[in-house]
């Protein structure tokens, strides 16, 4: 996905000079798909952890420390975007 976007994005600026409108709306339409893209792929990542210690029955102290310390990578990429 990441590659497709980014083939697309240089086509983006070959259009700027015959097509200003449309160049900006292709470029709207591509960070759009960019922060789908990567909202996706974060809930996706969080979900996963919510596996590993959300389940019923009984988890373990060390499943639980292991979710914590896998949320904090996970946080601080939220937190540098």
């Amino acid at each position: 996905m990441t590659q497709r976007l980014q083939s697309q994005w240089t086509e983006v600026p070959s259009g700027f000079v015959d097509e200003l409108r449309r160049a900006a709306q292709d470029a709207d339409a591509l960070v759009a798909a960019a922060i789908k893209h990567i909202a996706e792929t974060l809930a996706r990542e969080r979900e996963n952890l919510e596996a590993q210690w959300g389940r019923a029955g009984d988890v373990s102290p060390e499943d639980l420390r292991v979710a914590l310390t896998r949320y904090r990578p996970l946080f601080q990429r939220l937190l540098s975007m």
